[in-house]
């Protein structure tokens, strides 16, 4: 099957994937409540042994450095993001470590990694550890799989149901094993980074690298849940809050349908006038679909049906997400 396909399949079912494009930084140390407070867009003060938020770090004009998974464990916490943003990340954290009781470390290579994404995730999860497993968005829980423990973490990639799942590096065949034989009566499919890409496209996720970058602001990618309007200071939250209280920013992420083959991201969206007032940032094949994308565009043309020329393709701004479940039925 195409990536498209096998992406639709996934929709009525459940994917298996071995994603290698995270990092996991953990925060260690006495100040650690109280400085994560102050570094990141979301409130951690309240989370207990278990719970977590998405969240974002932003510079001091209030841009994105990187999107991020945060989990509150019993004495650390851990931060998630992309692989690409590791190294910004940790520089941006380490440069605000001044007199604090905080350690910043790097957990990634202590984990191998699963994903569990689909409707169906939630009954596989439970199949696989002998009970149901209730997790609220965000938090997670240890169980033992196939003889080894693994924490299961509920977030995903793709807009669907989904759960993470770290498990120590030596077990994670026998893990993984154990996930394909428990999901086989839900249609479990291994699949690959291409058909997680189409999901993520078709559901509207915007992605670190493509639609979340330095120049772009969190609610210019409508990162609503990621920011917390009620807590104390953090780095960059004057602008964000700015831009809150005017209400309005001059870009914002929409969807795309083409018409023909889709262009490649960085292509430049013009309207009718011959005004450039956008871009490409992600594009996919759908089964559902068809050609698709998500881009940045001129926030006064963000109405679906629109029609713009994106270099030879003609593309019309699509609501999000592209595809809901019940296309997906």
């Amino acid at each position: 099957m195409s990536a498209g396909e096998t992406a639709r399949a996934v929709r009525r079912g459940v994917g298996l994937f071995e994603p290698r494009e995270r990092a996991l930084l953990e925060v260690t140390g006495g100040d650690r409540v109280r400085w994560l407070e102050g570094q990141i867009s979301n409130d951690v003060a309240s989370l207990g042994s278990g719970e977590g938020c998405y969240a974002t770090v932003l510079t001091v004009k209030g841009r994105i450095v990187a999107d991020l998974h945060v989990l509150a464990r019993e004495d650390r916490f851990w931060l998630d993001t992309g692989a690409a943003a590791r190294e910004a990340l940790r520089q941006r954290l380490e440069r605000y470590i001044v007199a604090d009781d905080v350690m910043l470390g790097d957990a990634s290579d202590r984990f191998a990694r699963l994903a569990l994404e689909g409707p169906a995730a939630p009954e596989v999860i439970e199949a696989v550890a002998g009970a149901p497993v209730a997790l609220a968005p965000e938090s997670a829980t240890s169980i033992r799989i196939a003889g080894h423990e693994a924490v299961v973490w509920a977030w995903g990639t793709t807009g669907l149901p989904a759960f993470q799942l770290l498990v120590p590096p030596g077990g994670a065949p026998m893990v993984r094993d154990a996930i394909a034989a428990a999901g086989e009566p839900h249609g479990l499919l291994v699949a690959g980074d291409d058909v997680r890409e189409v999901l993520r496209v078709e559901s509207g996720v915007p992605a670190l690298g493509s639609e979340l970058d330095g120049e772009v602001f969190p609610a210019e990618a409508r990162l609503d849940r990621a920011i917390s309007t009620t807590k104390g200071c953090y780095t960059g939250q004057e602008i964000v809050e700015r831009i809150r209280s005017r209400g309005q920013v001059n870009y914002l992420l929409v969807g795309l349908r083409f018409e023909g083959a889709a262009p490649p991201p960085g292509t430049d969206l013009v309207a009718a006038d011959g005004k450039r007032v956008g871009e490409v940032t992600s594009v996919a094949t759908s089964a559902l679909a068809g050609a698709i994308g998500l881009g940045y565009l001129r926030r006064e043309l963000d109405s679906p049906g629109t029609e713009l020329r994106a270099g030879e393709a003609t593309a019309r701004v699509a609501g999000l997400p592209i595809v809901d479940e019940a296309a997906a039925a």
